[in-house]
């Protein structure tokens, strides 16, 4: 039921848009309208603060819907979790009732800092500081590579308080977008989900409150970490959509596409790639589902499923995606048919959340 509701919403309201969002290179509003009017912006959030309460599965099965039809639309869910879920695994109470109800009810997304100019794959190598004075921090730093920012509300951000103690000296924290000395870099030029911003974060001496440290001092990177065992699973979730998408695409177009007196799909050659297509998702799909119910019981060998769901995945939906354009020849290959948009978007699944080389070593140190 889910699924057919989440099928039927992105089809009507967030597909008609996807082309031209791409195009355009311009934030999906229809598809915030549409997901916020179903409440299916921010399904994880818990009911006591106003949310869906939505489990790591509902929240996968949303986002691979909506990024069935269109990857770009598909960060709003996945990157309210991202930004969010590290208040909802720290944060003290007073910071959940704050920020967890305006997400819940779409008046503010939530995005997540940890990446800087310096500072990709070695995270624990950032350089933004946060300084204590009386009951507040000030921050200083650029971050690179963030999603929807500039239109969230809402920052997590990861900053050294203790220089000395490289991964144990970083802390988070919520920063709003209206906080004094928040500004934003030009909007990157980018390959694919061109309708997600991905802007530069600047903090310029940013005072806030101390009590919107989440969790305790120094445990910001690790607060960083167990997010992204969990929020791994929302970009094996968007993998899988894309790659689901092009099968269905290309799966159509073959059957009418008609070459020396026949439909292309009754050759043995396609037939043998459609096969290969569907099985490597239905793998993909299966290693996502279970460790989203293994991020749901917070089972022990999370870290390894996770990394092993995304850089499953996301290798699949490049190789989908791929071999969608080769079915649709020449034309797969322009702007007028969706393949090869959806090829391009499937490319960041590869690279962000921690690169699949990353995730290779993520599980190497974590076999089961």
């Amino acid at each position: 039921m889910l699924r057919d509701a989440i099928r039927s919403l992105a089809e009507a309201k967030i597909a008609p848009y996807a082309a031209a969002v791409d195009e355009e290179a311009r934030f999906p509003q229809e598809a915030l309208d549409a997901l916020v009017a179903n409440d299916l912006h921010a399904v994880h959030v818990p009911e006591e603060y106003g949310g869906a309460g939505a489990d790591a599965l509902a929240t996968v099965i949303v986002i691979e819907e909506v990024a069935r039809v269109c990857v770009s639309s598909s960060l709003i869910p996945a990157v309210n979790k991202l930004g969010s879920l590290p208040v909802i695994l720290s944060g003290s109470e007073e910071l959940k009732k704050k920020y967890l109800g305006p997400l819940a009810k779409g008046d503010g997304m939530f995005s997540y800092c940890l990446s800087e100019p310096d500072a990709g794959s070695d995270a624990a190598g950032m350089k933004t500081r946060a300084v204590r004075d009386g009951d507040h921090w000030v921050l200083n730093g650029v971050k690179r590579w963030i999603t929807n920012a500039g239109v969230s509300e809402y920052y997590t951000v990861m900053a050294v308080t203790d220089p000395t103690k490289r991964s144990k000296g970083i802390s988070a924290f919520v920063v709003e977008k209206s906080d004094e000395g928040v500004s934003f870099g030009a909007p990157e030029k980018k390959l694919g989900i061109k309708g997600s911003p991905t802007r530069e974060v600047y903090l310029d001496n940013v005072r806030i409150p101390a009590d919107r440290m989440i969790g305790e001092e120094g445990t910001g990177f690790a607060t960083a970490m167990k997010t992204l065992d969990h929020t791994r699973i929302t970009i094996a979730a968007q993998a899988l959509g894309v790659a689901q998408g092009a099968l269905d695409y290309a799966k159509g177009y073959v059957q009418e596409r008609k070459q020396f007196g026949k439909a292309i799909a009754d050759f043995q050659g396609i037939q043998f790639m459609l096969a290969d297509m569907a099985m490597k998702i239905e793998a993909a799909r299966q290693l996502t589902y279970a460790a989203a119910a293994k991020s749901e019981r917070g089972d022990k060998d999370l870290t390894f499923q996770g990394a092993a769901a995304k850089c499953f995945a996301s290798d699949v939906a490049m190789e989908v995606t791929t071999d969608a354009v080769q079915l649709l020849g020449g034309y797969g290959y322009t702007r007028d048919y969706p393949v090869e948009r959806m090829m391009r978007d499937a490319k960041i699944t590869q690279i962000y959340e921690g690169t699949n080389q990353v995730q290779r070593i993520v599980m190497a140190r974590n076999l089961p």
